[in-house]
């Protein structure tokens, strides 16, 4: 698989930039932005390559000029061979960002499995973890639901990562996470093995093609229960959107403007159709929609043990640290890279 085709990609720019000079190119602007995006996108890929190839260059003729033992010289090549250490590093990352709706936000959902408080503990713990991820990435983390446990926790909750590349970095994330840990709800201090799931959706806005008939739709309106403000919860304002033909149900709380709660749980929804339309159509297209599997014990992607010892495992590509509390913080870029370059190996970046 060839993840970087010089040739190609200036051949892109072309067009792209051929395209934008074309009249009429910001009539639909968020069409046009996203091919702005793309063109930006390309030409760092572009440019970063170019600027690797300038400093091998240089370091090559450091390391051939007849003064290259002396101390100044060294310091000037040592130099030059950390920034291309990190230029290459930099390079490795972007080019590892292939997929189609890689550039893309994200909508998260989290689901507690089977177990009560426990598992609904679980789950907010891993709401933690993903919003001191956004925050440290600088994300915008905007919730658009979220269910209280009855004495913790959530039964469920649903975000938008708002950011460049989130649902490349994010699309690793779908599946099942486990934890194993003593229970602070156990007044025996046993150990506990909990599990929950977690969804990642494009945000697909134009890409979105489907039509929804406003007849297989049922709107609910409810007050908001969440942690949406003193004055969320005052008027029924909170929507809940079921597609009656599939079963797909989206929910939105976060304004006080039930119209606009209403708005954002159609796009929502056009986005969870899309996905499915896409599973349906093409059987590529599963490094997206990801595999459905339950919410239990061996069906898990990641495995989260604080004890008897402390470790993070994932499943898919061996990654591993024994810092679960620096994960638990939001410090997840290792299991990001991990599984970005598993898709790479394996031919399914470009999907």
């Amino acid at each position: 698989m060839t993840l970087f085709d010089l040739t190609k990609l200036k051949q892109e720019i072309e067009t792209l930039s051929a395209e934008q000079n074309e009249e009429g190119f910001w009539s639909d602007q968020r069409a046009a932005q996203a091919k702005v995006n793309q063109l930006n996108d390309i030409r760092a890929k572009v440019t970063g390559y170019e600027s690797v190839q300038e400093d091998y260059a240089t370091i090559q003729e450091l390391l051939a000029d007849p003064s290259a033992n002396e101390p100044d010289m060294r310091g000037l090549i040592e130099e030059t061979e950390n920034n291309l250490t990190e230029k290459v590093h930099e390079l490795r990352n972007t080019l590892l960002f292939t997929g189609e709706y890689d550039a893309l936000n994200a909508t998260l959902e989290i689901h507690p499995g089977a177990g009560g408080t426990e598992a609904q503990d679980w789950a907010d713990m891993l709401f933690r973890m993903y919003g001191r991820w956004a925050e440290k990435h600088g994300f915008k983390w905007q919730v658009y639901s979220y269910e209280p446990g009855e004495e913790a926790g959530l039964k469920s909750a649903m975000v938008k990562i708002s950011g460049h590349n989130v649902y490349g970095l994010l699309k690793g994330e779908k599946g099942v996470h486990r934890l194993v840990r003593i229970s602070p709800f156990d007044a025996n201090a046993r150990r506990h093995t909990s599990f929950a799931s977690v969804n990642v959706v494009p945000e697909f806005g134009k890409v979105a093609d489907v039509v929804i008939d406003p007849k297989d739709l049922r709107v609910d309106t409810f007050r908001s229960g969440g942690a949406g403000g003193q004055n969320v919860n005052k008027v029924s304002s909170a929507v809940r959107i079921t597609h009656i033909p599939t079963g797909i149900v989206v929910q939105c709380e976060i304004e006080r403007s039930q119209l606009f709660n209403k708005q954002t749980c159609m796009e929502m929804l056009a986005d969870k159709l899309m996905q499915r339309k896409l599973e349906e159509r093409d059987a590529k297209m599963k490094s997206i929609v990801g595999e459905q599997k339950n919410i239990e014990w061996g069906s898990q992607i990641r495995s989260y043990v604080f004890c008897p010892y402390t470790m993070v495992k994932d499943n898919r590509t061996d990654y591993s640290t024994a810092d679960v509390y620096g994960v638990m913080d939001g410090d997840l870029d290792g299991f990001i890279s991990a599984y970005l370059e598993l898709l790479a190996k394996t031919g399914k970046a470009a999907a």
